[in-house]
């Protein structure tokens, strides 16, 4: 699906679904409905999260996400969902991260997050009090190398994938 946001290229990418373990969400997304890990995924330690995708037959993606043990990450999302987790964010990429904001300032919105400290993945976020209670995530994905490797599945979950932390998801 494209979108347009004053002229720039919107797209929406995937969806974001959060709980406390992968592997319960795995059970769901993948065993049941029959996603696929095409590789990738690993921690975000600065914020405190382990991340992966699952593809599907037709393209459409869902991440998944947990918190690594000690992090305060997701403990608001949590209570809010006591405990349960769900619908983490709706990500959308966009050609121009620079504009995007500008417009979205310009019309009123408030963004926090902006990241820009990756040239391969810059970010920024619509609150969910701006966005009908939901998080979205705009994003630049920027040049990516095809040789790149990408973790498996096992690997991301033993704390092995992208910037790993070496412990093992619960």
């Amino acid at each position: 699906m494209d979108l347009e946001l004053d002229g720039l290229e919107v797209t929406f990418d995937h969806t974001a679904v959060a709980a406390p373990r992968i592997r319960d969400l795995l059970a769901i997304y993948r065993d049941l409905l029959g996603g696929r890990h095409l590789g990738g995924g690993g921690d975000n330690q600065v914020a405190g999260y382990r991340t992966l995708q699952l593809s599907y037959a037709n393209g459409s993606k869902v991440e998944l996400m947990e918190p690594l043990a000690g992090s305060a990450f997701f403990d608001s999302f949590f209570e809010l969902t006591r405990g349960r987790g769900g619908v983490h964010h709706l990500n959308f990429h966009v050609d121009d991260l620079t504009a995007a904001v500008a417009r979205l300032t310009g019309r009123g919105y408030r963004l926090h997050g902006l990241n820009r400290s990756d040239p391969r993945w810059q970010e920024v976020f619509l609150h969910p009090k701006e966005a009908h209670g939901v998080l979205i995530q705009l994003a630049q994905p920027g040049p990516r190398d095809i040789a790149d490797w990408r973790p498996t599945l096992e690997d991301v979950l033993s704390g092995r994938g992208w910037d790993g932390n070496g412990v093992p998801s619960p």
